[in-house]
Order: structure tokens, then C-alpha cells, then sequence
């Protein structure tokens, strides 16, 4: 164990070498300091003028904008928590504007007691904390036909974000009411104008699932679903019902639109999977990525990894299209369900290059190329798309989609 902290330490101190000899002191003009007082004190913090990082969401589209999507940038981020005010929207009806002094929550169905909570109610019992990603299931879609050269991440794989959440286990609000040993499934649906609608099965809201009401230690906002939604961590982004009202206790699934005509997987036989509900390991290169443009010389290559069904073990970076792969190093914390920041130091030679990253968790799973992802699910679905990105960079240090190569 010594032995190898001494030789990850050498290779750390290797690393920052080469990063400080590429930082040596350059001739600059002295910057001017300020000399005036500067802002007052304010009742809400804002962001530097200097940072300009926001959603993308497509303008140009028939689709109305009240039923879209806005990607965050993850090219920009660091750590492994989204800021709220950056995290991916997907709407199905817009955004409503919601009272939380009458909006409710309402369980019923086969349980002894149904009750009804007010907000309030929910934020007095005992709560709990954690930091988990979310992804909707239709993140990475483009890239089942091979995506395109012009492509960056967060056009790409924006559809993913990761926050603290703060809520009450469904399972204490289950036990409350007392939910009867008939009921198989909950139903959860939103008070948006839509009322999307959900399925979901007992064992996930009696074990890790929550009635959320806070992300990053404030309430969630209004685009995430206050000022409740329910979170299950892991499962895909849809069945995390926003502006939650009411759950259901059902002895079988309710076949909603949602998980009939939409979110469900049409194989190359016809046939469809349905109430597929975790988001596999993935894993993406952030820096550098699509439209960078490096120089040649060293670089710290990072990006995200994630599992829905436990915790990243290991990833791997490849810098010539996968003839080798190199261990990353895994940047503290590394949770369960939660994105997993890593990295790896690159010496750019100025030749053609292909980067890519692949991810394995606890479970054994390893991420696929998106050709064996192809092979077994074909080319009709346009969700859960977890195969490697590959990124390609040119001679001039131009960075495109190496999908398309």
C-alpha cells in the first residue's frame, strides 16, 4: 500500500511538473486594481459578469418550447455538483406556478389510512440528505445514428446533472398509511397541466426513494419541481414525477402514456422493453471535448461517470481509439448514484488522436462501444444510450466527434 501511494504521488508530482513548466512566466502589461469600493451586500448571491455558462435549448425547433429540454453544461462544471440554477430541464407540460401553502400531497389507493400532506407537514418530519445524479433517459439519443462532427458535450449529453436532494423516504409515508401487502406499484403523478404520470414498483419507494423538497440546500426550484417531486435515485429522469400531488397504491402498473407510447425501448424484432428503469454506467469526457481546440503539450484530461446501479469501480481513458486503455484517477467522493469527477494526464504529441472514456461499477457492468450497444438493441430506440463517446482531435488540435469517424 505504501509502495503505491509513493508511486501515485510521483506521478501526481510528474503531472503538476509538466503543467507548471506550461504556465512559466510570461511578459504582461500590470493589471490596474481597483481603487473604488465595490458592491454592497445583496439579499441573493449572483455570479460573476465575467462567467457566462448556461442551459442550451434548441430555438429552432417545431417542438414547443413548453414541452422541451435545456442541457447543462457540463464542458464547464466541476466536482461533481450542478449548480441549480445549470441543472437539465425536461418538461412535458411547462412549468407551473405552484402556492406551497395549499399545494398537497395525497396518498391513497390500498393503504388502511389515506392522508393528505401539506408541504409544511413534510418539511417538520425527519429528513434525509444525499447527493445523486439525475439523467433522462433520452440523454446521448443523437448518437445512436452516429451523432454529428459538429456535436459538443452538452448538446450531446446535457441531459444529465448532479445535486444534494433533501426529502422524506416515500417508505415512512408508506408505513404512515399503511400501505396493505396487495399493493404492488405506486402510481405518481404531477400537478402539472399534463398530470405526467408514472408507474413505479413497491420495492424501489420502500427503499431508497424520496419526496424531495430541497436541492443544494434551498428548496428545489420550479423548472426541478417545486415544490415537491419525487426522487429515485438511479432510475431515469421521467419517473422522477415533479410538482408531485398524489401516490397512489395500485396491485399492478397503470399503463400511462408515458410508459406505453413513450419511454418504452422498440427492439430489432418488433418487441418493446418496458419499465426499464435504471440508467447503466455511462461515463463522458469533459475537458477536452467537442469544439475545444488543444495545443500540443500536457493536458489534464476529466470528465463524469456514473452508475444507477451502485457505485463507479474504475475508469478507463484511451487516447488512440481504444488499442489501450489507462486507469484514471477517481476524484473524491465517490458515492453511489451520484456523478464520479476523474482524471488523467495527457501529453499531447500533435498527431491525430482519439480520446474516449469507459467506466465499470461495483456490479461488474463495463460500459460498451456504442457498436455493441448497436448489435444487441439496434438502431429504432433513442433511449438509455450509454455507449463510449469517443472524441477526435486533428492535427490543427481541433476537437470533433469521434463517433463519426
Amino acid at each position: 500500500m505504501h509502495n503505491r501511494s509513493r508511486r501515485r504521488f510521483l506521478g501526481l508530482g510528474a503531472a503538476w511538473s509538466a503543467v507548471l513548466v506550461a504556465c512559466r512566466p510570461k511578459t504582461a502589461a500590470p493589471v490596474a486594481e481597483p481603487r473604488a469600493l465595490g458592491a454592497a451586500v445583496s439579499s441573493y448571491g449572483s455570479r460573476s459578469p465575467h462567467e457566462k455558462s448556461a442551459r442550451f435549448f434548441n430555438q429552432n425547433t417545431k417542438v414547443p418550447l413548453e414541452e422541451a429540454s435545456s442541457r447543462t453544461p457540463l464542458h464547464d462544471t466541476y466536482g461533481i455538483i450542478t449548480p441549480s440554477s445549470l441543472h437539465f430541464e425536461r418538461h412535458h407540460s411547462g412549468v407551473p406556478v405552484i402556492d406551497p401553502a395549499t399545494h398537497t400531497l395525497t396518498i391513497h389507493g390500498l393503504v388502511d389510512r389515506p392522508l393528505v400532506f401539506t408541504v409544511d407537514e413534510l418539511r417538520r418530519m425527519p429528513s434525509v440528505s444525499r447527493i445523486y445524479f439525475l439523467e433522462c433517459s433520452g440523454n446521448s439519443g443523437s448518437e445512436w445514428r452516429g451523432g454529428s462532427t459538429d456535436s459538443d458535450v452538452q448538446r450531446v449529453h446535457g441531459l444529465t446533472s448532479c445535486s444534494e436532494w433533501t426529502g422524506v423516504p416515500v417508505a415512512a409515508l408508506l408505513r404512515e398509511c399503511g400501505i396493505q401487502p396487495s399493493a404492488t406499484w405506486l402510481l405518481a403523478e404531477g400537478a402539472d397541466a399534463g398530470k405526467h404520470a408514472r408507474s413505479i414498483p413497491i420495492q424501489k419507494a420502500m427503499d431508497d426513494a424520496l419526496v424531495a423538497y430541497a436541492q443544494n440546500g434551498e428548496p428545489i426550484r420550479p423548472e426541478q419541481g417545486y415544490p415537491l417531486r419525487l426522487f429515485l435515485p438511479g432510475w431515469e429522469g421521467n419517473t422522477n414525477v415533479k410538482w408531485l400531488r398524489r401516490l397512489k397504491a395500485l396491485d399492478q402498473p397503470a399503463m400511462t402514456r408515458e410508459e406505453t407510447s413513450k419511454y418504452t425501448d422498440l427492439m430489432p424484432d418488433g418487441t418493446a422493453r418496458q419499465f426499464t428503469f435504471d440508467m447503466e454506467p455511462k461515463s463522458i469526457i469533459t475537458r477536452p471535448s467537442g469544439g475545444d481546440t488543444v495545443a500540443k503539450g500536457a493536458h489534464q484530461i476529466t470528465g463524469i461517470a456514473w452508475s444507477g446501479r451502485g457505485t463507479i469501480a474504475r475508469v478507463e481513458v484511451t487516447t488512440d481509439g481504444g488499442a489501450t486503455w489507462n486507469t484514471a484517477e477517481l476524484q473524491s467522493p465517490v458515492l453511489p448514484r451520484a456523478h464520479t469527477r476523474f482524471r488523467w494526464s495527457w501529453t499531447w504529441s500533435g498527431d491525430e488522436a482519439v480520446i474516449a472514456s469507459r467506466c465499470t461499477d461495483d456490479t461488474g457492468y463495463t460500459q460498451p462501444r456504442l457498436a455493441e450497444l448497436i448489435q444487441v438493441r439496434g438502431m429504432n430506440s433513442q433511449y438509455h444510450n450509454n455507449g463510449i463517446q469517443a472524441w477526435k482531435v486533428a492535427a490543427d488540435g481541433k476537437i470533433t466527434n469521434g463517433n463519426r469517424a
